[in-house]
C-alpha cells in the first residue's frame, strides 16, 4: 500500500495476507467512519440551526432584491463551491436564483494566480463582479485560507453579505470581522468536516427556499 494513503487504513500492513481478517477490518473501519460522520453532521446541524435560519433570511432578502451568490474555496472546497452554485441555480425543487462559482473559470483563476498572486484569485473576481446586495460564500476546512480572508475583506467593503463555512474551531474565519456569519463543523478530520459542511449547505439552501416562498406569499 502506498505511503500516501497509509493514514486511511493504518491497520493494513504492507505484506497483509489474511484476506478474511482484512475484509472484517475494512468493514469495521467503514462503519466507524460512517457513524462518526453521521454523529458530526447531526450535532453540527443542531448547533447551527438558529444561525442557519438567520443567514437564510438575509440571503433570501438579498436574492429577492436581485442579489447574486458567489461561492469559492480551494481544493476539495472548490468542488463544494461548484456544487453550491449548481444547487442554487438548478435546484431540485423551489426557485432558482443567481449564483456563480468563482473557481469554475480556469483561465481567470490561472491568469490571476500567475499575474497577481493566488491570494487574489477570489477578491479580484469580487471586485469585477460583486455589488452591494450580493452574497459571498467561502468554504475552508481550516478557516485560515488567505485568499478567502482577502475575498471576505473585499466583499465586506462592497456591501456584500459574507458567509463562511469552516472546520476545526473555525480558524481565522470565525473571528475575522469581515465574515458576517461563520458556520463551523467542529472536527479534527478534514473528511468529516467536508461531509458536515455538505449537510450545512443543503440545510441552508432549504431554509433559503422556505424564506423565499414566505416572501412570495407576503407579496
Amino acid at each position: 500500500m502506498s505511503d500516501a494513503t497509509d493514514f486511511l487504513y493504518p491497520f493494513i500492513e504492507g505484506d497483509e495476507t489474511d484476506a478474511p481478517t482484512l475484509l472484517v477490518d475494512l468493514a469495521r473501519s467503514a462503519r466507524d467512519k460512517w457513524q462518526e460522520s453521521g454523529q458530526l453532521r447531526a450535532r453540527t446541524l443542531a448547533e447551527s440551526d438558529a444561525l442557519v435560519r438567520t443567514i437564510a433570511h438575509e440571503m433570501a432578502t438579498r436574492f429577492a432584491a436581485g442579489g447574486r451568490l458567489f461561492a469559492f474555496g480551494n481544493g476539495g472546497s472548490a468542488t463544494d463551491a461548484d456544487g453550491v452554485a449548481q444547487l442554487y441555480t438548478q435546484p431540485p425543487s423551489g426557485v432558482p436564483v443567481a449564483a456563480r462559482s468563482l473557481v469554475e473559470d480556469h483561465a481567470v483563476i490561472t491568469a490571476l494566480g500567475n499575474d497577481i498572486g493566488f491570494d487574489n484569485v477570489f477578491s479580484r473576481q469580487l471586485i469585477a463582479h460583486g455589488h452591494p446586495g450580493d452574497i459571498a460564500m467561502g468554504f475552508s476546512t481550516s478557516g485560515n485560507s488567505e485568499n478567502l480572508i482577502m475575498a471576505f475583506t473585499e466583499a465586506k467593503k462592497r456591501g456584500i453579505l459574507t458567509v463562511g463555512l469552516s472546520g476545526y474551531e473555525g480558524g481565522r474565519m470565525a473571528v475575522d470581522r469581515s465574515v458576517d456569519y461563520c458556520l463551523v463543523a467542529r472536527s479534527q478530520s478534514v473528511h468529516r468536516i467536508q461531509e458536515a459542511q455538505a449537510s450545512l449547505t443543503h440545510a441552508l439552501w432549504a431554509a433559503v427556499q422556505e424564506e423565499l416562498a414566505a416572501l412570495v406569499a407576503v407579496s
